[in-house]
């Protein structure tokens, strides 16, 4: 088990991140959800809650450049689960299953973001109603945009305290370096949903953290519990 804050604390550029896993007393699911951003353009944003999850925004409209890449649901409930990415593949997601596809099915038909030289990977996150969850990367074959890779992981039986951490790119770079391997196995020994929350926000880069999304899932009810933080508001 890798320490969550500490991870954060030594990576200043880790880009959109997802914390998937079980609480420390085994009663709720946990989801956490951050964006960062080095441009103007990436750190113009906020978090809105939605009724069915989350949207992005721009947090002064006067400024934004080009929406494609950085508005989106990054939260989205569909019935009895939550999807939860860092882009427009929410939609690509919560669609199939509706179609009743499977979230694999659905994301066979994307791959990368089209944001060369990084060609940032699309990471995304299933949360079943009994805790389950899973976790996937689609991105580029070492930077080489004309091999698409695709990777799925799945934790049926999430143990208490525990969880697992993906995020977009392996630290700061010039191209920015893909994540690689699997999801990091971090502890989740956090005693409430504010414990998560701070231990998140407070650990990340501070100069380039732009919004946090937390829930906590009661497994017994389905009831949520939600923080979000934005940098500018």
């Amino acid at each position: 088990m890798l320490d969550l804050a500490k991870e954060l604390q030594g990576n200043t550029y880790p880009g959109r991140g997802i914390v998937l896993g079980r609480s420390a007393d085994g009663k709720h699911a946990v989801i956490g959800y951050f964006i960062m951003g080095r441009s103007e353009n990436s750190r113009n944003r906020v978090f809105v809650k939605e009724p069915d999850g989350i949207r992005t925004e721009a947090f002064d409209p006067s400024k934004m450049v080009d929406p494609s890449l950085i508005i989106y649901h990054p939260v989205r409930v569909c019935g009895d689960q939550i999807i939860v990415t860092n882009g427009d593949q929410t939609d690509t997601i919560r669609d199939g299953l509706v179609a009743g596809r499977s979230y694999i099915e659905a994301l066979r038909t994307r791959c990368y973001e089209p944001d060369g030289p990084n060609y940032t990977p699309r990471i995304s996150g299933v949360v079943e109603k009994n805790g389950a969850y899973c976790l996937s990367i689609l991105k580029s074959a070492d930077g080489d945009p004309s091999c698409n890779h695709r990777f799925f992981f799945e934790y049926d039986a999430p143990i208490a305290g525990q969880g697992h951490f993906i995020h977009t790119y392996d630290h700061d770079g010039d191209p920015i370096p893909s994540f690689t391997g699997e999801p990091k196995a971090v502890a989740l020994d956090y005693a409430c949903i504010n414990c998560f929350t701070n231990a998140l926000w407070d650990n990340l880069n501070p100069d380039n953290k732009v919004s946090l999304y937390t829930c906590f899932i009661d497994l017994e009810t389905g009831e949520r519990q939600e923080r979000i933080i934005n940098k500018h508001q």
